[in-house]
């Protein structure tokens, strides 16, 4: 599907590196690839996609229960995006969920937007990405730097890149601090606009159930508020085979105050505002920390561009708009700025 580290030595020199296997970073590749620009991508979870995440756990029943705990559906808006979903749909790997979703009194809001889902989860969109590209998993970066005009990037592991061009989508925080650490010094207007973009958290909870829940069709709620922002029921979604597979978004506020609190209490607490809509009881739980989430504040171009140290593009849905079609609108964008 893609290609691990073992594809090439310690030491290689690239045309672009991309940071991060997110949905903008894959997007970014794809577009450079298909522009004949030699791409790798950086990326230090074991799997692609970022908050396109998708867990299978213990197999029950028919089949194993599957959670989507990062983003839950996407919507379209643009059409160079709407472009990309149909291309998406025609290949199998979206489906659209519904076009509104149960309230927590009862009501049903629907306003017409189609949401779309992966086909087998959210995931399943970032492994359709990134097919045939040069992804090298598990390789968590520490350090960039500029050395001899070019960029260098150092991994925990002792891995050594470098990049005529390199295009960051972390979020800007983790961004900055790998600068920093390669003593990096950006131009002072960029450094002010990337600081100003700010974060929500958000905890997410898995539970899976020793039968069904008493969440409404289509399978998701909202808005709830606190403590509970979403609660979506996996196998009503369509993506697991096992029912009782439900994954509840804490809001902000919670997420925030509880960050550092232990898994048990933060799962009895949201059990707890999640009764009245599981029915069934709980055989195993887990807890997802998103620290960031969605950008809260967010930067009004779809990328940053600086080329005061060689070409250096920051992208992400911090950039254009906390949401999936965001997120690959940056990630084209990121791409046009180093083909142009």
């Amino acid at each position: 599907m893609y290609q691990s580290w073992g594809k090439a030595s310690p030491s290689d020199s690239i045309a672009c590196l991309i940071v991060g296997a997110g949905l903008t970073g894959l997007t970014a590749a794809s577009v450079l690839q298909s522009a004949g620009v030699e791409t790798c991508i950086l990326e230090a979870s074991r799997v692609v996609g970022g908050r396109l995440a998708t867990l299978t756990g213990h197999k029950v029943g028919t089949g194993p229960a599957v959670f989507d705990h990062g983003a839950q559906f996407f919507t379209v808006r643009e059409a160079p995006f709407a472009a990309l979903v149909k291309s998406w749909l025609k290949a199998g790997v979206v489906v659209e969920w519904s076009r509104g979703f149960a309230t927590a009194d009862g009501s049903y809001y629907a306003d017409g937007h189609p949401r779309y889902r992966g086909t087998t989860g959210m995931t399943a969109i970032a492994d359709h990405l990134a097919g045939g590209l040069d992804i090298r998993l598990e390789q968590q970066v520490s350090r960039i730097a500029v050395v001899e005009g070019a960029w260098s990037i150092t991994t925990d592991a002792g891995r050594q890149l470098t990049a005529q061009s390199l295009i960051l989508t972390p979020p800007t925080p983790q961004s900055l601090a790998l600068l920093d650490a390669g003593s990096v010094i950006l131009p002072e207007n960029i450094r002010k606009a990337l600081e100003l973009i700010t974060y929500e958290p958000c905890i997410a909870l898995m539970l899976r159930l020793d039968g069904l829940g008493r969440i409404p069709d289509p399978g998701g709620m909202w808005p709830l508020g606190e403590p509970l922002a979403w609660i979506a029921d996996n196998y009503q979604k369509g993506i697991s085979a096992a029912p009782g597979a439900v994954t509840l978004h804490a809001g902000p506020e919670f997420s925030q105050f509880h960050w550092d609190t232990p898994d048990e209490e933060v799962t009895r607490r949201l059990v707890e505002a999640a009764e009245p809509w599981l029915g069934a009881e709980i055989v195993e739980s887990h807890v997802r920390r998103w620290r960031y989430s969605k950008p809260l504040r967010t930067h009004p171009e779809p990328c940053l561009y600086c080329d005061n140290h060689g070409p250096l593009v920051f992208a992400g849905d911090a950039f254009a708009g906390p949401r999936v079609e965001g997120a690959v609108l940056s990630g084209m964008a990121a791409a046009k700025c180093i083909l142009t």
